[in-house]
């Protein structure tokens, strides 16, 4: 099991997740967030104040899924978060292992919580669960 998270322009929320919706990534969360890489700042005046903004808006989306989507994923992240040509700024893709995964409703573990139609799902003999 891996993590994905990738942090992208906000703008291109709406293309990453049509990219991947594609490629029959489904499962996501989005968040908004603050950041700074390469970017840098700028300065910026409000009411005669001269500011320094070094944090930029940015979308952060995680992702967790089973391996044999980690590829697909990614290569669906990179489609809709790259600009015309890529400029800096257009985000970065982590990807982590996962040790474990929990659905609260049924108690399943691992890959059975992540579900989805993954080759290990399908694989899968027994069910973990966690006893409430």
């Amino acid at each position: 099991m891996k993590l994905i998270i990738a942090v992208i322009r906000p703008e291109k929320v709406r293309d990453v997740k049509q990219s991947l919706w594609d490629n029959k990534v489904h499962m996501m969360t989005i968040i908004d967030v603050k950041g700074c890489g390469q970017q840098k700042g700028y300065q910026e005046e409000y009411r005669g104040i001269i500011e320094e903004v070094n944090l930029h808006r940015k979308a952060m989306i995680l992702i967790a899924l089973n391996d044999s989507y980690v590829d697909q994923a990614v290569k669906a992240i990179i489609k809709g978060a790259r600009s015309n040509g890529g400029h800096v700024g257009d985000g970065k893709i982590f990807v982590l292992d996962l040790f474990d995964a929990i659905r609260i409703r049924s108690g399943e573990k691992g890959i059975a919580a992540i579900g989805g139609e993954s080759i290990e799902l399908k694989n899968l003999k027994k069910i973990d669960k966690v006893e409430v």
